[in-house]
């Protein structure tokens, strides 16, 4: 297998990602359209969803905002190279489909003009032995991300705690991420963990569970408080602020209880390859 098709499989993902919202965020927008019972609402919803369909048909940025270049790889077998040849797909695609350049110096402010710099694109890597590599893009907004928060709870907080600062994240947050939002929640592990669990979360299905019933119930109770802010879409008012909370968790200390929030946008873009070693590739947009 060659760096090439490495390379040529990032381009066909950003491109798919940045135009092709997946099936069940597009579900979960339709589905919110038909209960939403704000005028406003329905009409921010319905304009939404003209955005949408049109950047399918067109195969054209569903967003100026085409994001920062994050990627996770679960690597069945080394593969060396790789991680420049994804940088060398972002490269071309930034001019190729083309996406806003949006990578820049942290201090100085300088834009590096190719959507790649020192830690960009970010990889996060996870090691499973397969025949396969698997690639998932998730481009991530800058109004999104922006709203990301982590908070390092007394653990004598317990719940309550966890959903006061997730709930307080989300009101102080207001229409700056361009509800509806899908919220992702990490708990436990450690700082750094907590975050990587919260954007992780981001990855699931929308409207999907955890296996924990303990968490897939806070997931549903810290869905129905969003919804009752009345944010809605746009920050416009409505029924609809959220399409869904996933929420990951892991172990933590017994003197800690981190909790970390990420914010994702309803252009909740992600598209997934799996590439073999015999060169064959396979793409979807989840």
């Amino acid at each position: 297998m060659e760096d090439k098709l490495i390379e040529e499989t990032v381009i066909a993902l950003l491109r798919r990602a940045v135009a092709t919202l997946p099936g069940d965020v597009l579900a979960a927008l339709e589905a919110s359209l038909l209960i939403e019972r704000n005028p406003t609402a329905k009409r921010e919803l319905s304009r939404i969803l003209e955005n949408v369909r049109e950047a399918r048909a067109c195969m054209l940025p569903m967003c100026q905002d085409t994001g920062l270049p994050v990627f996770f790889a679960r690597m069945g077998f080394t593969f060396p190279g790789f991680e420049e040849a994804v940088a060398r797909g972002v490269r071309r695609a930034t001019e190729d489909i083309p996406l806003r350049k949006n990578v820049v110096h942290p201090l100085t402010r300088e834009n590096t003009g190719d959507n790649t710099g020192k830690g960009m694109p970010y990889i996060c890597y996870s090691y499973e032995p397969s025949d396969y590599i698997e690639l998932i893009v998730m481009p991530k907004g800058g109004g999104s991300e922006n709203m990301s928060a982590l908070a390092m709870l007394n653990p004598s907080s317990g719940i309550g705690g966890i959903k006061r600062f997730v709930l307080d994240t989300v009101v102080n947050a207001g229409g700056r991420p361009c509800p509806p939002i899908i919220l992702g929640v990490g708990i436990g592990g450690t700082a750094d963990e907590c975050m990587a669990l919260a954007k992780k979360a981001l990855l699931r299905p929308v409207g999907s569970h955890s296996p924990d019933s303990s968490i897939a119930r806070l997931e549903m109770e810290m869905l129905h408080a969003i919804n009752a802010t009345g944010i809605g879409p746009m920050g416009l008012g409505g029924d609809t602020t959220a399409l869904a909370v996933h929420v990951e968790y892991a172990c933590c200390h017994t003197a800690s209880l981190p909790v970390a929030v990420n914010f994702q946008c309803y252009a909740a873009r992600r598209a997934r390859a799996r590439i073999y070693r015999d060169g064959s590739v396979e793409i979807g947009g989840e």
